[in-house]
């Protein structure tokens, strides 16, 4: 099969407590048997750096189109952390990337209109083979290492957290119980017990600001915690940065915003602000950065638009805005 394309997956079995490895017979099969003149190759990673290492080498090594064969491909089954190692291994290049979500929030599908809670119809999609070129969002600064090439430089496929929502993400990340999508709820519920505005300084496009906020979000797409739509009009082809920024508000009119967080409404509350830039500076005293359901590192962040910096395949192209579907 040395003139067959080659698709590689890589799974952590461990996600969504255990449904990606339940799932990935039935993902492989519809690969396999839709795609008979390709070659599946599968890679169940136990670590971050293993998959990252699985990633590197499959888009090394990958092909382009030629004549009646596919492009090779590089495909990453679990949560969002995996889905953020695929579009750092894919970043700047021609190789597409599969995203097949079997993890506990599967924001990064969400953002970009991908099914966040079916593998197999997204291993479809892979099967169409039609792609979409996207933005991401490209962070620097004193990044917890992932394993990947660039330490200190990862893009970012959903958004850059580092108030009430990174705060949240963090807890729900260290604790065992309880488990699956209710831990984000839980997080929610302790953090309100320490609910106050963080100091924020921020450079937006060159201006400074020095601000009280409850949160300040900087997204490509636009959620965050397993489907709150924390900068709803993000769009990941128009070449910018979305911000949110929820000024100080009082704990009871926090609480009754929460449930808006997942429709995107909260944004119509006056303490709400929304902004487009290119670059963003995001510092302060005790903040930290999450993105893509994991750990970025603490302030300051700088994060920067990183336009058509990735393909994907897509279930409809011709009808998602942007400059390029193809």
């Amino acid at each position: 099969m040395t003139d067959a394309a080659a698709l590689t997956l890589v799974v952590n079995p461990s996600a969504g407590l255990g449904r990606a490895r339940t799932l990935l017979p039935r993902v492989v099969t519809e690969l396999v048997t839709s795609l008979p003149g390709v070659d599946v190759r599968v890679h169940l990673a136990a670590s971050f750096p293993e998959a990252a290492a699985h990633c590197r080498r499959a888009v090394a090594s990958a092909r382009p189109a030629e004549d009646d064969r596919r492009a090779d491909a590089l495909l990453v089954m679990g949560g969002d952390g995996m889905m953020h190692l695929g579009a750092n291994a894919c970043a700047g290049t021609e190789v597409p990337l599969g995203l097949i979500p079997a993890g506990t929030g599967n924001d990064s599908c969400r953002g970009l209109g991908l099914p966040p809670a079916n593998p197999v119809a997204a291993a479809r999609l892979v099967v169409r083979g039609a792609t979409r070129r996207i933005d991401l969002a490209r962070v620097t600064g004193q990044l917890v290492d992932h394993g990947l090439p660039d330490h200190g430089t990862e893009r970012v496929l959903s958004v850059v957290s580092t108030g009430f929502d990174a705060l949240v993400n963090l807890r729900a990340n260290r604790t065992t119980f309880p488990r699956g999508r209710l831990r984000y709820a839980w997080s929610a519920t302790v953090q309100l017990a320490q609910f106050e505005p963080l100091p924020y300084r921020l450079v937006i496009d060159g201006e400074r600001r020095d601000i009280p906020a409850i949160l300040i979000a900087v997204g490509n797409a636009g959620y965050v915690g397993g489907g709150m739509a924390i900068c709803p009009d993000a769009d990941v082809s128009d070449g910018l940065l979305d911000l949110t920024i929820v000024h100080p508000v009082s704990r009871g009119t926090f609480i009754r915003l929460l449930p808006a967080l997942f429709t995107g409404a909260f944004v119509r509350d006056p303490a709400v602000e929304q902004l487009r830039a290119r670059e963003v500076v995001v510092d302060g005293d005790g903040l930290y950065g999450m993105a893509d359901g994991d750990e970025l590192g603490p302030v300051p962040l700088t994060v920067t638009a990183d336009p058509d910096a990735l393909t994907v395949f897509t279930a409809a192209p011709r009808a998602l805005t942007g400059r390029s579907a193809r």
